[in-house]
Order: C-alpha cells, then sequence, then structure tokens
C-alpha cells in the first residue's frame, strides 16, 4: 500500500521540478536569448536537446530505478536539475547553455513523471494506479504555479538570479523523497511459480502491446508537445485576437485538471483500455472543434476537450503498463517503449512552428487531427487484442 504522505511529498517534489525545468524555457526564454547573444529558435533548441538526452538515457534510468529504487534515483535528479539550473545561470556561452540542457536532460529523465511512474510501480504493484494519478494532480499545477513564481522572480533579481532560486527549489525536495519506503512489493525478477497478473503474457501479446502502447505514447506526447508551445499562435492564426486566444487558452489547463480529479475519484469504475479508448475517441473531436476555432465557442471547446485528453493521457501512459506488462520490470521496460516518445516529443515545436509559417494554423490542426486518428486506430486495437479477458 503507498501511504498517503509518500504520494503527496512525490507530489510536491513533481511540482516543483517539472516548474523549474520542462517549464522554465517559457518564462526565461526571450531574456536568455537577449543576453547570450542567441536567435529564439537556438535557445529554444536548448529543451529540445534535453528530450534527445531524455530518450538517450531512458533504458538505463529505468533499469536504475527497477534495481535501486527511486528513493536512491529520484533525488540524484533533483539534484541534476540543481546543478542544470546553476549552470544555466552562469553560462555566457552557447557551449555553457547547451551543456546546462544536457545536464537538464539527465536530470528530468531521473526524477519526472517516468521515473515516478516506475517508482510508485515499485512499491505497489499493479494497485499503484490511484496514486499514479494522485500525483499527475500536483505535476499538473507546475506551470499554474512556477510560471508566476519565476516571473516574480525575474523582475526582482533577473533571469540568472531565478535560476539561482530555482537550483535551490529543486534542492530543497531532497527531504521529500525520504517518505519513499525502502522496502519493494516483490521481487524485481519474474518467477515462474508466481501466476501472470498482467495480459500481454505470450510474446506475441507483449510484442504488439509494446508496439501500440509506444504509439500512444509518441503521438499524444507529441500533440502535448506542439500544442504546449503553440497553442497562442494557432488559436491567433484561426482569427481570434490575441487577449481571447489568452483567455480561451488557458482552459487547457482548467480541463486537464479537473479530468485528471474525474481520474482520481472514478476512475477505479472504468477499464484502463476502455478509458484510453474513449480518450481516444474524444481526441479526433477535440481538433474537429479546433477547425472551427474562428467561433470563440469552438476554440473553448477544443481548448478545454484537449486539456482534458491530455491530462488523461498523461495517466494512461502511466497505468496502461501496469495492465499490460510485468509491473515488477514496469521501469527497464517503459524505459525502452518511451524512447520514441522522448524522441517525436523533441521535433514537435519545431515541426509545429515550420507547418504554421508554410501553410498556417488551420493546415497545423489538420495535421493534429490526423495524428488523432493514429492514436484512435491505436487504442481500438490495443483494447480489441484484449476484449475477451475476465
Amino acid at each position: 500500500m503507498i501511504s498517503r504522505r509518500a504520494v503527496i511529498c512525490l507530489g510536491l517534489s513533481q511540482l516543483i521540478n517539472w516548474g523549474i525545468s520542462y517549464y522554465l524555457i517559457a518564462n526565461f526564454g526571450p531574456a536568455m536569448a537577449a543576453d547570450l547573444g542567441l536567435g529564439t529558435t537556438a535557445v529554444y533548441a536548448g529543451l529540445s536537446l534535453a528530450l534527445v538526452v531524455m530518450a538517450a538515457t531512458s533504458p538505463w534510468t529505468g533499469r536504475l530505478i527497477d534495481r535501486l529504487g527511486g528513493r536512491r534515483v529520484l533525488p540524484i535528479g533533483a539534484v541534476l536539475n540543481a546543478v542544470g539550473c546553476a549552470v544555466l545561470a552562469v553560462s555566457q556561452s552557447a557551449w555553457t547553455y547547451y551543456a546546462a540542457w544536457v545536464v537538464l536532460g539527465l536530470g528530468m529523465r531521473l526524477c519526472l513523471y517516468e521515473a515516478a511512474f516506475a517508482t510508485l510501480a515499485r512499491i505497489g504493484g499493479a494497485e499503484a494506479r490511484r496514486a499514479i494519478g494522485q500525483i499527475t494532480l500536483f505535476g499538473g499545477l507546475a506551470s499554474t504555479v512556477m510560471w508566476p513564481v519565476g516571473h516574480a522572480l525575474a523582475d526582482m533579481l533577473g533571469w540568472r538570479g531565478a535560476l539561482v532560486v530555482y537550483a535551490l527549489f529543486s534542492l530543497a525536495t531532497l527531504p521529500l523523497y525520504r517518505s519513499l519506503p525502502e522496502e519493494v512489493r516483490g521481487s524485481t525478477v519474474a518467477s515462474a511459480s508466481v501466476k501472470p497478473e498482467w495480459l500481454a503474457r505470450t510474446p506475441a501479446q507483449y510484442r504488439q502491446a509494446a508496439i501500440l502502447f509506444s504509439i500512444i505514447a509518441m503521438l499524444t506526447s507529441f500533440l502535448a508537445a506542439g500544442n504546449a508551445a503553440h497553442l497562442l499562435a494557432m488559436l491567433g492564426g484561426m482569427g481570434l485576437d490575441a487577449s481571447m486566444a489568452v483567455g480561451i487558452a488557458a482552459l487547457w489547463g482548467v480541463g486537464q485538471v479537473v479530468a485528471r480529479l474525474g481520474e482520481v475519484f472514478f476512475g477505479r469504475r472504468i477499464d484502463p483500455l476502455l478509458l484510453n479508448l474513449l480518450i481516444a475517441c474524444v481526441l479526433p473531436l477535440c481538433f474537429i472543434a479546433g477547425l472551427a476555432a474562428s467561433l470563440p465557442v469552438a476554440a473553448a471547446i477544443f481548448s478545454f476537450c484537449y486539456g482534458a485528453c491530455n491530462g488523461l493521457f498523461t495517466i494512461s501512459k502511466g497505468t496502461l503498463p501496469l495492465l499490460l506488462f510485468d509491473y515488477r520490470r514496469y521501469g527497464s521496460l517503459t524505459g525502452r517503449l518511451l524512447v520514441p516518445s522522448f524522441l517525436l516529443t523533441a521535433t514537435a515545436p519545431l515541426l509545429y512552428a515550420a507547418i504554421i509559417d508554410s501553410l498556417g494554423a488551420r493546415a497545423a490542426m489538420v495535421m493534429a487531427l490526423g495524428v488523432a486518428c493514429v492514436v484512435l486506430g491505436a487504442s481500438a486495437r490495443l483494447a480489441w487484442m484484449f476484449r475477451h479477458r475476465a
């Protein structure tokens, strides 16, 4: 059983570490570009580099969590995030700037959602689903909390001083990890005497389920990264004025939090595969509404419903492996399966920008609709594979 204290402490660590790493570029990107003499694209490429590092180290970090446990591994990620922020704060050239993002990439892979999910699976086994949903509530508030905090710090201390404070924030999460138990549920080595509780029991089922899960994780992460970076530009390109676009874009976060709250309270009543399929059915409808986003009502429906879908897909990507695969090897399995997700996510902001600049916001929405249809197909196939299970 995962204690409430462990969930709260791990959730708070997610809120802080998401805010001081993944979301820092939104606060300080323009100021860093001006101060370092780098172009805007070059500055934002730092985050893409970090995502590539996350992909390259993902299999190794997954195995490390399976072997040592999150109580030992997650604090290393927090320390690396602090080092990355500190190096960014003193950087004077492109070399040190990108070196800082390499450190941040490794730190993020060792302490953000993927590592936290693997830690909960190692502690609670197949019963970790509820805890995974609960910590995403904290992580979903990272931008809401840390963007205003970062903005205020930059006004008082400049972006370099703000990043020093960010480094201290990351170090302040270290005591939170002490709430995680030393003992784990069961052995991390599968035993022939234990009846499998997961669904993909044969090599053929494992291969098919692994491919389908990887496609779902990869494409939903791609959509999330691209829309997060360009949502305002897309709404503006569809004909909304700037102030209305900002207000409607805020509904993304509202939808995300509302959907995650619903999953935490009522998710136990819905089979994870069915829930994933239902989300995938709604996803294309979001972008159909987005194609009519010149109408404020349609734009609001798109922003809120896509935020809800994205929030639930984050939980689904954490809980589906508990159902499909051997949860005793959760870290190493997801470490391998998420490599394509990190790599494609790194390209999303650049690809969206190229499509919007050359073909317009409507073309980007059509592209997203096509990707959503592929997600729906993969989700339907995955649910069909195990339709006869008890």
